[in-house]
């Protein structure tokens, strides 16, 4: 199964990010041969990357090598319920930093596949601790 890009690490090569941009594009090249692939919520982040332009975004998409879409199934669903009790849970004990919705549905959509891409690692550490992380 493919790899699961974060939306930090295609922001960075869309953008050519002069810190994280050559980082971010290098990772890319170096797992795309074992499959890249994005969440659906990852797509929907990017809009703004785009100016709302799906042909551009896809166009995007299609020469970075992603095999895009990959469907949302009823276990990513499923997975992303229980994180999102493990987050809420312990996000009132004040043991985690406070974290977007979509970190857990991407890392819940991650856990079925190879890992994630992302230079965001303690996004997804915390909550999806047995999930495989790649860093720039």
């Amino acid at each position: 199964m493919a790899w699961v890009v974060d939306t930090c690490l295609l922001i960075d090569v869309a953008e050519a990010d002069p810190t994280f941009g050559v980082a971010s594009a290098k990772l890319l090249d170096l797992k795309r041969a074992e499959g890249l692939t994005i969440c659906s919520v990852t797509y929907i982040e990017l809009a703004p990357v785009f100016n709302g332009n799906q042909a551009a975004q896809n166009e995007f998409l299609f020469n970075l090598g992603l095999n895009w879409p990959e469907p949302w199934t009823q276990s990513d669903t499923e997975r992303s319920h229980h994180a999102w009790h493990r987050y809420v849970a312990a996000r009132r004990t004040a043991r985690v930093s406070k974290r977007p919705l979509a970190d857990i549905l991407i890392g819940a959509f991650a856990s079925r596949c190879e890992g994630i891409l992302t230079r965001n690692e303690s996004d997804f550490r915390t909550v999806f601790p047995k999930l495989v992380i790649a860093v720039p």
